[in-house]
């Protein structure tokens, strides 16, 4: 089955296509492209001119309403009242970096780091996920003394040079020569097998082919959702044999917690713990600030004592009091709102109203996921589970018709990846089966 890398094109916007009827959106797309280029990614054949956001609802310009299900940025929701007051309180009194001491900044990192197990004692802030990846990569090289590094075939982790050659879903041909890529642990096409045992016997086999060509193993890499690669949560515990293998040949782990983290899986606060496993290391990113920039890197102290023993690393906006008087409020709202507990009540309630119409839609090949993080895998035949992103496109355009934004992932891009603000409720996922269910039908009809 042929394998489609660029996933962002299922709902892109084609400049050379035929010009809105629009006389605003028309002005306002050449503006855009004007200002940066055709290489400014933007969304839906006819591109959305958003204006306001709150909760799980966003609002054009032209006054039509969205549910978001697509963006875990804003994970508390869009605009919360408490993360936008926190906010505009602490930039009203102070804002720098973190070389003065600031009880903000100090407190944030003690509940954060509260949240891990207890040998992850050190926090790095950083102002995005691309950061954090890109500074855990160095942390693992300077303490292993190795360069190769293992990841999934879909992943994403981020967009500096590093960090985008262990980023293959965003770069085209082979991977550098220090990156192996191995299939992500999945059952939809692979049943009756142990998953745990095949994915460490896969890492066994990277590691293997990393050192018989010379290269130093240092770590593996995973989202611990496997997100892009097309959500993969179950069984719980299917990680831990490979990070058995990890740990056995010298090598560190790194949980990717920028999608996973902050509660959204339902059953834990972190990605990995859903699988009984303690990273080296956490990286963090988009949700920690419900939309301020905000990244970090959480791990043991003896790792970053043997990095900054040869680097003094410094991070000029990362960790400076406003983002963390935002990321203090987004741990108090997730605690205070039983965000968590939502996560999982109403994203089993989802997934159970997906199951259901897919008695009746034989291009429902699977739906899997936890909490509210949901993979909608889309087919041509349920006995080929042949993937299918040409109607996973026509969704993506059918839902927003109906007023609901989604995206795709996976390998071939047929898998619609479902991650609300953790504040959504059973009407809003009645709104999604529903819309899923008439755009199906319509589909079929054609």
């Amino acid at each position: 089955m042929p394998r489609d890398k660029e996933i962002l094109a299922l709902n892109a916007f084609d400049p050379k296509a035929p010009a809105s009827a629009k006389p605003e959106l028309r002005a306002a797309l050449e503006r855009r492209m004007r200002l940066f280029g055709s290489n400014s990614v933007l969304f839906y054949q006819e591109p959305i001119r958003m204006l306001r956001a709150e909760g799980v609802w966003m609002l054009d310009a032209d006054g039509r309403r969205y549910l978001d299900v697509y963006n875990n940025v804003p994970s508390v929701g869009h605009s919360h009242p408490a993360v936008v007051e926190a906010i505009r309180r602490q930039v009203g009194e102070l804002n720098t970096h973190t070389r003065y001491l600031n009880d903000v900044v100090d407190s944030y990192a003690e509940r954060l780091l509260a949240t891990f197990p207890a040998q992850i004692g050190r926090l790095v802030l950083t102002c995005t996920g691309s950061e954090a990846n890109d500074l855990a990569l160095r942390i693992v090289q300077a303490t292993t003394g190795g360069t190769g590094f293992i990841v999934t075939e879909a992943a994403y982790h981020g967009n500096t040079a590093a960090v985008t050659n262990v980023s293959p879903s965003s770069r085209a041909g082979r991977p550098p020569p220090h990156v192996r890529l191995v299939p992500a642990p999945e059952s939809f096409r692979s049943p009756g097998k142990d998953l745990g045992a095949r994915f460490a016997a896969a890492v066994t086999d990277a590691i293997a082919d990393l050192e018989s060509s010379g290269v130093k193993f240092a770590g593996l890499l995973a989202d611990t959702i496997f997100s892009s690669d097309g959500v993969y949560a179950d069984p719980p515990g299917f990680l831990a044999p490979a990070i058995e293998v990890v740990h056995a040949k010298g090598g560190l782990f790194i949980a990717d917690e920028v999608q996973p983290g902050f509660g959204r899986t339902g059953t834990a606060f972190w990605g990995f713990a859903r699988h009984g496993v303690s990273p080296d290391i956490v990286t963090m990113g988009k949700p920690m600030g419900n939309g301020f920039p905000m990244g970090g890197v959480a791990t043991r102290p003896e790792l970053m004592d043997t990095f900054t023993a040869e680097v003094k690393y410094f991070n000029t906006f990362g960790g400076n009091p406003v983002a963390a008087a935002a990321g203090l409020a987004v741990l108090d709202v997730i605690r205070d709102e039983g965000l968590m507990e939502n996560a999982r009540t109403v994203g089993g309630y989802l997934m159970d109203g997906l199951r259901e119409i897919g008695n009746r839609h034989i291009q429902i090949g699977d739906i899997r996921g936890s909490g509210l993080f949901v993979g909608l895998e889309l087919v041509r035949d349920r006995e080929s589970k042949e993937p299918a992103p040409e109607i996973a496109s026509r969704m993506i355009n059918g839902l927003r018709d109906r007023g609901i934004l989604i995206g795709a992932a996976g390998p071939y891009g047929s898998t619609l990846k479902i991650r609300p603000p953790l504040c959504f409720t059973r009407e809003n996922a009645d709104m999604v089966v529903s819309a899923c269910d008439a755009v199906l039908g319509d589909i079929s009809a054609a």
